[in-house]
């Protein structure tokens, strides 16, 4: 097995230089980096990697704690942080929290024992105060997330501005009774989303919408549920928000299975702009999110954070959704009789 020895004598240089380009030494230069490469390809030599970053305090890893790998944003979401992670030279483990304040504290733990060099937080379970404590020994930031307290970088989209956008879409187009599907409560996100929905009903001066009101609805299966209680109701909303597209393409599928007409009966829209949005007839009209855009920035302010050593910074980066328009949102024959 060949040495750094064998490696600094083919290439004609000393072990400290050697040791200076395997350790990406700022000033050493190109042909001399050149040369060493050029050594190491012909001897097969290989760096180690784990006594490398035992002295530097770098591993090259990064964690991402996710609350559920199975949602669909989220795999999207890991997919692109993970190819723009390994462009920069990192990679990423997954944590899944599952919601659980423990395992995130657990997940936390890394960078404390310095097993990752960064942590991207994709939801918040505890409290920042706990959270805080963790940023003596690393950087972390939030992607997807906001905490008004948090003194860190935060990636996210502007939740409140997108759910006032779609509700003001249909008031505009005469819906009065909307319903409304959210994933959960626990998520600052989720809440801003609902927060913007409820402005735009305020403004219309509709306050009586508890009833179309639906939490912890997150699956296909949910939205087929769903659509069997809208089907009961006396007055059944003319449109739905689904706070995902699996929802959307559940409540699409038991409708249309028992007879209702989309979007003549009911009007649907999703958010993400899953593939599945294109799949289904008709196809579910839908929020985009920039999530490319959101995992790009995230990994370039981690790379930064992790490379200036800067633990305690605020950033605030916000990206704004749009409306798909699709069949699922065409003229509802209902409002007629309720506009």
């Amino acid at each position: 097995m060949s040495t750094i020895e064998d490696v600094a004598k083919l290439a004609g240089l000393s072990r400290t230089t050697v040791s200076r380009v395997l350790n990406d030494h700022p000033y050493v230069s190109d042909e001399k980096k050149k040369l060493v490469q050029k050594a190491m390809e012909q001897l097969g030599y290989v760096p180690n990697s784990a006594a490398r970053s035992l002295r530097n305090q770098k591993t090259g890893i990064i964690a991402v704690l996710i609350p559920r790998i199975s949602d669909p944003f989220f795999s999207q979401l890991i997919e692109i942080l993970e190819m723009e992670a390994s462009s920069k030279g990192y990679q990423l483990i997954i944590c899944q929290t599952q919601f659980s304040k423990q395992k995130e504290c657990r997940y936390l733990n890394l960078l404390k024992t310095k097993q990752v060099d960064g942590v991207i937080m994709t939801s918040v379970e505890n409290d920042w105060s706990v959270i805080d404590t963790y940023l003596n020994f690393g950087p972390v930031i939030l992607c997807n997330e906001n905490v008004d307290c948090a003194q860190v970088p935060m990636v996210y989209i502007n939740q409140a501005e997108s759910g006032y956008m779609v509700a003001k879409y249909l008031l505009e187009r005469g819906h009065t009774r909307i319903a409304y599907c959210s994933s959960g409560m626990s998520r600052k996100g989720t809440q801003s989303r609902l927060e913007g929905f409820m402005s735009a009903l305020q403004e219309a001066d509709i306050h009586d919408y508890d009833q179309y009101f639906f939490e912890r609805v997150s699956t296909v299966g949910d939205g087929q549920q769903i659509f069997r209680k809208l089907e009961n109701m006396k007055a059944a909303p003319t449109a739905l928000i689904a706070g995902e597209d699996a929802v959307a393409a559940g409540i699409i599928s038991e409708a249309k299975k028992l007879g209702w007409n989309i979007p003549g009966d009911l009007t649907v829209v999703g958010y993400d702009h899953m593939t599945m949005t294109k799949l289904i007839d008709p196809m579910i009209a839908t929020v985009i999110q920039p999530v490319e855009i959101m995992a790009k920035k995230s990994i370039e302010v981690i790379c930064e954070k992790i490379h200036k050593k800067q633990f305690r910074v605020f950033e605030n980066h916000e990206f704004s959704s749009k409306l798909v328009f699709r069949q699922s949102l065409l003229n509802n024959r209902n409002l007629v009789a309720t506009s």
